[in-house]
C-alpha cells in the first residue's frame, strides 16, 4: 500500500519538476506577462492563488475547503478528508489593451500558472508542495525621431525592452489543535531571471549605435507563517479568521551589466548578496463566513512593505529615466464568494457546479513620481465536477484596469485561467475476509 502511494507521489513530483523547467524556459526571450508598468522593481506581482482563489477575486487567507488545494495560507492545508490526496494544476492567459490618446496596442500571453500537491502526514497534520509565479516582466517601448543634433545620421530610434520573471517553489506543513485552531509554516525558494535592454540605432549605418542592458539572476529563501481559527455560529455555519505573514529576506544571485558602442562591448558581474536588496515582507488578514460546502463569503486585506527593500536606485531594478521610482508599501483589498446550489442534485447537472464572483483593488508596491499604480477589477468563475469524488475543472475570468491617474497610458485587461483539481483516496488499507 505505502509502496503504491509512494510511486504515485513520485510520478506527480516528476510532473512538478517538468513544470519548473517549463517556467524557467519562459525567462529566455519570451514574455510571462506584458505591461509597461513591469519595468519597475521585480515587475508586476502575480495575482495570488489558484483558479479556485482567483475566481473569487483572489481571496483565500481565511478559506478552509477540503475539496481544493489552498496555497494562500499554509494553515489551510489541514482542511481535508483524512485519507485524501489532492493536486492542482493551472494555466493562465491575458489579453491586454494599452491606450494612450487615440493610440491602441494589444498583447496576449499564455503560461503555466501553478502546480501544487497536498497529502496528510499524521493525525491532524498535512503537507503541501508546489510552484507558483511571484512576478512577471514584459515590455517593449520604442520611439523614432530625427536626430536634430546631427541631421546626417537621419532618424534615430530608441527602444527599451524587458522579459522574464520570478517564481516560488514552496513546501508547507500544518497542524490542527482542538478542532478549531490551525497553524502552518511554509518555506519559499524564489528564483528566476529578469532581462532589461535599452538601445539607440541610427538610420545612417555609418553612425555607431549603442546599447546597454542588465541581466538579473535572482534567488532567495524566505518563510511564511499562517493561522486559521474556525468558530461555529450555528448548525453547519462558521466564521473563520485567518492571518499570514511572510518574512523579508535578502536577495542572492548575480547582476550583469553590459554596454556596447558599435562593435565594442564591456560588461561587469556583481553579486546581489552584498547589495542589501531585500524582498518585502507581507501581512495578510482575512475573515470568512462558511455554510457547509455550499456557501463561502470572504474579505481579505494584505499589506506588503517594500519601503526598505533597497530597490530605489538599484541598477537593473529601478528605472533611471525621466520618472522618479521609489519602493513603497503596497496594499490590496479583496472580496469574494462562491455558491453551490445543490451539490447532490441528480436531475440538473448545473446545480452541482460551483459558481464564484469577486472584486479587488490593488495598490502597487512602488510609486512613480510619488503615485501608486492602482488596479481594480472584478472576477467570475465556476467549477465543473468531473467523474467521482471532488475532481473538477475550474475556469475563471478577470476584467480589470490598471494605470497611474496622472499617466496617459492605461491598461485594460481580460484575464482567463483554467485549473484542474484532482482528488483521490490513497491512504486506505484494504481488508480481506
Amino acid at each position: 500500500m505505502l509502496r503504491t502511494c509512494g510511486k504515485k507521489i513520485l510520478a506527480v513530483l516528476a510532473v512538478a519538476v517538468f513544470s519548473c523547467v517549463s517556467l524557467l524556459a519562459q525567462t529566455d526571450g519570451t514574455y510571462s506577462g506584458f505591461s509597461p508598468y513591469s519595468v519597475y522593481g521585480i515587475g508586476n506581482l502575480h495575482t495570488p492563488g489558484t483558479a479556485w482563489n482567483r475566481g473569487m477575486g483572489g481571496v483565500g487567507i481565511a478559506a478552509r475547503n477540503h475539496r481544493f488545494v489552498n496555497i494562500m495560507n499554509p494553515a489551510s492545508v489541514t482542511a481535508r478528508d483524512t485519507l485524501s490526496f489532492m493536486a492542482d494544476f493551472g494555466l493562465d492567459g491575458r489579453i491586454s489593451v494599452f491606450s494612450e490618446g487615440d493610440k491602441r496596442a494589444l498583447n496576449t500571453t499564455f503560461n503555466i500558472d501553478d502546480f501544487a500537491i497536498s497529502f496528510p502526514m499524521w493525525n491532524h497534520t498535512a503537507f503541501m508542495v508546489g510552484i507558483t509565479p511571484l512576478s512577471d516582466v514584459g515590455y517593449k517601448i520604442s520611439s523614432s525621431e530625427m536626430n536634430l543634433s546631427n541631421l546626417a545620421t537621419g532618424r534615430q530610434t530608441f527602444s527599451s525592452s524587458g522579459n522574464g520573471g520570478l517564481y516560488q517553489v514552496f513546501a508547507a506543513a500544518g497542524a490542527t489543535f482542538w478542532n478549531r485552531l490551525s497553524l502552518g509554516a511554509q518555506a519559499n525558494y524564489t528564483f528566476g531571471t529578469i532581462n532589461k535592454k535599452a538601445s539607440m540605432t541610427y538610420e545612417d549605418e555609418a553612425a555607431r549605435s549603442w546599447a546597454s542592458g542588465d541581466s538579473l539572476q535572482v534567488n532567495n529563501v524566505t518563510a511564511k507563517f499562517g493561522l486559521q481559527y474556525e468558530q461555529p455560529v450555528g448548525r453547519d455555519k462558521s466564521l473563520i479568521l485567518g492571518a499570514t505573514y511572510k518574512l523579508s529576506t535578502g536577495f542572492n544571485g548575480y547582476y550583469t551589466h553590459y554596454n556596447s558602442l558599435g562593435v565594442a562591448r564591456t560588461s561587469k558581474v556583481e553579486s546581489l548578496a552584498s547589495s542589501g536588496l531585500r524582498i518585502g515582507d507581507e501581512l495578510g488578514i482575512g475573515l470568512s463566513f462558511k455554510k457547509g460546502d455550499d456557501l463561502l463569503i470572504e474579505f481579505d486585506y494584505t499589506r506588503a512593505d517594500w519601503s526598505r527593500s533597497g530597490l530605489d536606485g538599484a541598477a537593473g531594478f529601478s528605472n533611471n529615466g525621466q520618472v522618479s521610482f521609489a519602493s513603497s508599501v503596497g496594499r490590496s483589498f479583496r472580496l469574494g464568494a462562491e455558491l453551490t446550489p445543490n451539490r447532490n442534485d441528480i436531475r440538473y447537472f448545473f446545480k452541482r457546479c460551483t459558481y464564484r464572483a469577486g472584486a479587488y483593488y490593488d495598490s502597487s508596491y512602488y510609486t512613480v513620481d510619488g503615485a501608486h499604480v492602482d488596479a481594480v477589477g472584478i472576477t467570475v468563475g465556476m467549477t465543473i465536477p468531473v467523474f467521482r469524488w471532488y475532481n473538477g475543472l475550474s475556469v475563471g475570468l478577470d476584467f480589470g484596469r490598471r494605470g497611474l491617474q496622472t499617466s496617459q497610458v492605461k491598461e485594460t485587461y481580460f484575464g482567463f485561467n483554467v485549473g484542474m483539481n484532482i482528488f483521490d483516496i490513497w491512504f486506505q488499507k484494504p481488508h480481506y475476509e
